[in-house]
């Protein structure tokens, strides 16, 4: 594993981009520093990277991720990511405290926000006792991030979506003054309302929601 993260190490360090890192940090509330390598070009070295270790063929690595959760520069995480999802159909129940882990490790929505309906979604998709073991309690825990993973995590599931989880969760978290909350809210009943426009309708007129999430999840209603 350490040669396959200084592999990466390198391809990341060669193109390290200071005029990109400022406003890519910036644009992130200044949370974490980054090196500057925008999306297309990260997605190239990945590419590079992932053919050229096998590393997709390996079973999946965890103290991989881990390692790239740990380095400073945020791009690492969004490599960790990418590898995750990839690695997908690989996941297991004992992956999800894992995923738990990271979740509310340099927490942020743009991490939290592929984790939640990818690895989360596709491990509870496969093995769904773990929603009433685990997931419910994220619903309710004082980690706001947990409570957004909650929320998101069917957000892929379109007609698989269980509804009453899904209500169930938002009334729960309907009173949070949380942005974070609020607008994950909205997006969950958003994507929701591509499937179900009649039910979220309903849902909305009935539940005292915050504004912005009445508003969020109302975007596709109001083209109908």
């Amino acid at each position: 594993m350490p040669v396959t993260l200084d592999y990466l190490t390198q391809l990341f360090e060669a193109n390290h981009n200071p005029a990109n890192a400022e406003p890519m940090a910036k644009y992130m509330k200044n949370h974490f520093p980054f090196l500057g390598i925008k999306k297309p070009l990260r997605a190239q070295l990945e590419k590079q990277f992932f053919q050229e270790t096998e590393i997709l063929k390996q079973p999946f690595n965890r103290d991989f991720v881990w390692a790239l959760w740990d380095k400073p520069e945020r791009e690492y995480q969004y490599t960790a990511l990418v590898y995750m999802e990839k690695m997908m159909n690989k996941l297991e129940k004992q992956d999800l405290p894992f995923m738990e882990q990271l979740i509310t490790t340099k927490s942020w929505w743009d991490s939290v926000d592929a984790i939640a309906p990818k690895p989360v979604g596709a491990i509870a998709k496969k093995v769904p006792e773990v929603i009433h073991e685990t997931i419910g309690k994220w619903a309710v825990h004082e980690d706001l991030w947990l409570r957004r993973a909650a929320i998101l995590f069917q957000l892929k599931y379109k007609q698989d979506t269980n509804e009453e989880l899904l209500y169930q969760y938002i009334k729960q978290n309907a009173a949070s003054k949380e942005f974070f909350i609020q607008k994950a809210i909205g997006w969950a009943l958003r994507e929701y309302s591509k499937t179900n426009p009649s039910s979220v309708k309903q849902f909305i007129e009935s539940s005292t929601l915050a504004p912005l999430s009445v508003r969020e999840g109302s975007k596709y209603l109001h083209k109908r």
